[in-house]
């Protein structure tokens, strides 16, 4: 009997630490590979410039990306979105260059665009229960379509500052001499901050499951994690410190991170998403209303996709028919990456975050060594599949 309670034991412990090692490890992966390019590109890819171009040429992938979690959670994807992105962005330039409209006229429009073509896809998939994939299918060739109608095959632009100032822009600067070299202050302050809301965060949360009776981390697992989180955020806001301070559109990132953040882990309409991914029978049996989840999730990711819209014309201060282009690719690797489960159930935001940095350091640091988008495009589906692989392992062993 004893030899049996051991082996319990032992099989409880390696699943703990099998789960502690899915959960640390995208951010390990993501300082390795990081750290990989850095070496390859002789620290081309940490120089302050690279940095912070690193964060707003990925800015539109993370934002995409909190929206396609939502997705992946119900185990389905939307592979419109690169197809939206194209086509609100080029309405919104249209407005501008064309019609000389006012931007935040423009901005709103492409917003409400955006989300009625959320919901134009949340009604055929809740209401006339036609699957997510086809209908995404469908849109990605309906709204690329539209995107070179509108634009008749050409670029728009140039869009005025006012405009572009959204992708492109920075917060207020306030610069001072630290040791000779140029730093921006109010990068610093904001590194500290959310260091202590990520310290404060995972003490709370630790201390609510403990509460519940809930099953934690060792000790040693939360502060390795939480100096990993806090390492990587400063070093970004450093070396942001060190160029223009901070990006406009990293702020916009943050607060959907939060809000996101937030909605999955705090509120009703969060714990039915999950409830729908991992047993869709089950959630509808207990008296979650699945149509509405589903409706309101591909509504959610039309509004999104329509912001990536104008943060991704804003950045190129210009509208392009190929705006957008394999962008759903980006969304839905940065999601797996991040852990999110094939079948859904089982994702979080900061995986989808982590997921997304690893793409974005991934495009980045093959840019700088100059392969070219082919080769770039074999190395990030050979590193999807092993994400994937990864999560089926798990999954394998959890049930073991």
């Amino acid at each position: 009997m004893s030899v049996e309670l051991a082996k319990g034991t032992e099989t409880s412990e390696m699943k703990d630490n099998l789960k502690q090692l899915k959960q640390y490890g995208m951010i390990i992966a993501l300082v390795v590979i990081y750290s990989i390019f850095a070496v390859m590109s002789d620290f081309k890819n940490v120089a302050p410039m690279n940095v912070n171009n690193l964060i707003m040429q990925n800015s539109y992938v993370i934002i995409l990306a909190l929206g396609m979690l939502l997705c992946c959670l119900t185990g389905n994807v939307d592979l419109s979105v690169g197809s939206v992105v194209a086509f609100t962005g080029a309405i919104a330039a249209i407005m501008v260059v064309d019609y000389h409209m006012a931007i935040p006229v423009a901005f709103l429009a492409a917003l409400v665009l955006g989300t009625i073509i959320g919901m134009w896809q949340g009604f055929f998939i809740a209401a006339l229960g036609v699957s997510p994939f086809i209908v995404s299918l469908a849109n990605m060739l309906v709204f690329r379509g539209l995107a070179l109608v509108v634009l008749r095959g050409q670029t728009k632009g140039p869009l005025p500052h006012d405009f572009t100032v959204v992708g492109a822009g920075y917060l207020p600067q306030f610069f001072t001499n630290i040791g000779g070299t140029k730093i921006e202050l109010l990068s610093l302050v904001a590194g500290i901050v959310i260091s202590l809301f990520i310290v404060f965060m995972e003490l709370h949360s630790r201390r609510n499951k403990l509460r519940q009776g809930f099953a934690v981390s060792s000790k040693m697992a939360m502060l390795f994690k939480m100096a990993l989180s806090v390492l990587i955020v400063n070093f970004f806001t450093i070396k942001l410190a060190m160029y223009m301070g901070l990006p406009m559109v990293l702020l916009i990132v943050l607060v959907l991170i939060i809000i996101y953040t937030f909605v999955t882990t705090r509120t009703v309409p969060g714990r039915q998403i999950y409830a729908v991914g991992g047993n869709r029978k089950a959630a509808a049996l207990s008296g979650i209303k699945v149509n509405h989840v589903m409706f309101w999730i591909y509504t959610n990711m039309g509004l999104l996709a329509g912001l990536a819209g104008i943060v991704l014309s804003a950045r190129n201060a210009s509208a392009t028919p190929k705006a957008g282009d394999m962008f759903e690719m980006d969304a839905i690797a940065a999601c797996y990456i991040g852990g999110t489960a094939v079948a859904g159930g089982a994702g979080t935001v900061t995986g989808a975050v982590v997921g997304a940095l690893i793409m974005g350091v991934l495009n980045n640091g093959m840019s700088l060594l100059g392969w070219s988008v082919d080769v770039q495009r074999v190395v990030k589906g050979l590193v999807l599949l092993a994400a994937v692989s990864v999560d089926l392992y798990f999954k394998q062993k959890k049930n073991a």
